[in-house]
């Protein structure tokens, strides 16, 4: 009976950390609502990248132009492909049944990833695939173990790989894992790849809440008016209780 409980208990243990994830250090992502430019060239990787797969089925195209100030006629043009019209939602053609088929489960819609998983987990996942030949895309991925996507970024970032060192440990040579580099093989270097990554984090944050923009906007003058406000009641008050001794 004793054996059973323990087998039980340390399964329990091993899915439970499983389902926690593994304990990788999350970079910070630079995130910066306000970059304008920022947003708009994480729309355009987002639609390049990642939009044959992952939808946006909660955000319009039309929100997204007239917040990140791109104009109607070069969205429609250069950033939506598949004849829809500006106001439609920011969807793909594929069908859920053929994704689950070929991708072992439904893809997730992308909508609010930011507000569920949180920039620094997309920004450290996104920067943490490596080369796996025994996966079924050849890829692999530190913070997300077993992940059923393909490196869909690596024509810009290079094929990356886990790299290792050759280290005294306890006076013993020793393979010493040192981190994930790239073979070179990519359109950007190491620094444009980081900042493309954080662009489109950047964006994905936006997309979670697009209201973030103009309550910000609303915020600043409602705290204008609030200021000015004070200023007139405090200078009424003095005005009303100057004869009061």
């Amino acid at each position: 009976m004793l054996k059973h409980i323990i087998a039980a208990a340390a399964l329990l243990a091993s899915t439970v950390a499983l389902a926690a994830g593994p304990n990788i250090p999350l970079e910070r992502a630079p995130v910066d609502i306000r970059d304008t430019e920022s947003l708009q060239r994480g729309f355009k990787l987002f639609q390049n990248y990642c939009l044959a797969c992952h939808q946006m089925q909660y955000q319009r195209y039309a929100r997204s132009f007239r917040d990140l100030d791109i104009p109607e006629e070069l969205g429609m043009e250069y950033l939506m492909f598949t004849g829809e019209r500006v106001g439609d939602h920011i969807t793909n053609a594929m069908d859920p049944a053929d994704a689950a088929e070929w991708f072992g489960d439904a893809i997730p819609d992308l909508t609010n990833v930011a507000r569920v998983r949180g920039p620094n987990w997309i920004y450290t996942f996104l920067k943490s695939f490596y080369k796996d030949d025994s996966r079924p895309f050849g890829v692999d991925n530190d913070v997300f173990p077993m992940v059923g996507m393909p490196h869909v970024l690596q024509e810009l970032q290079g094929v990356p790989y886990k790299a290792y060192e050759t280290r005294l440990v306890d006076g013993q040579p020793t393979e010493v894992y040192v981190g994930i580099r790239t073979d070179g093989s990519g359109e950007l270097s190491e620094e444009e790849y980081n900042r493309a990554v954080a662009d489109l984090v950047n964006y994905l944050v936006y997309a979670g809440e697009p209201y973030r923009l103009e309550s910000e906007r609303l915020g600043v003058k409602v705290l204008i008016f609030l200021a000015i406000f004070f200023v007139l009641a405090y200078l009424l008050k003095k005005e009303y209780w100057k004869d009061v001794k």
